[in-house]
């Protein structure tokens, strides 16, 4: 029977990226389409306070790489993040992400609910939790508001996605 936290967290990772590629993939076939600078799309936010879609994206990386290194207790790769990534830049890392999930074994996360996960996010605080409450209560939240704001982004611009786009296969 396959660990239960890596049935919670690697699928459901490698179904969002994989959507979010696609996603990613109408938004620039739109722009070409149309005429459009693809940075209008990369640059473009739902809020001023908000990241732009290219941030949106790189973030959403960052957690599906960095949920699944510490639930299967090995080292989180590091990425650099290309301020002026373009959409191919984008696709790349979402292809990097996938191919590192991939690497992942369901025996590495044996045990992974009770293993605890030490964060400094974005403060100088540290915060423990359990691996269990870490996913559940943090990672996976954490990441579907990025996937889901990048994908609002592209829709609120004009680009016809739907549900389906958002969700991938599954």
């Amino acid at each position: 029977m396959t660990d239960p936290m890596y049935s919670a967290s690697v699928p459901v990772l490698k179904q969002m990226l994989g959507a979010l590629a696609g996603v990613l993939d109408k938004t620039q076939t739109h722009a070409t389409a149309r005429n459009i600078d693809a940075t209008v799309f990369l640059q473009a936010r739902l809020a001023p306070d908000m990241f732009a879609l290219a941030r949106q994206v790189q973030i959403a990386v960052d957690f599906a790489k960095g949920i699944s290194a510490r639930l299967a207790g090995v080292e989180v790769p590091s990425w650099p993040d290309n301020p002026e990534a373009g959409f191919e830049d984008l696709q790349a890392l979402i292809a990097r992400a996938l191919a590192h999930l991939d690497g992942l074994q369901p025996a590495q996360f044996t045990d992974a609910h009770s293993r605890q996960i030490v964060l400094r996010a974005g403060t100088p605080k540290e915060r423990s939790m359990s691996g269990d409450h870490y996913l559940l209560h943090y990672g996976l939240p954490q990441f579907f508001f990025h996937v889901t704001t990048a994908y609002a982004i592209a829709r609120h611009h004009g680009v016809e996605i739907g549900k389906r786009d958002y969700m991938g296969s599954y």
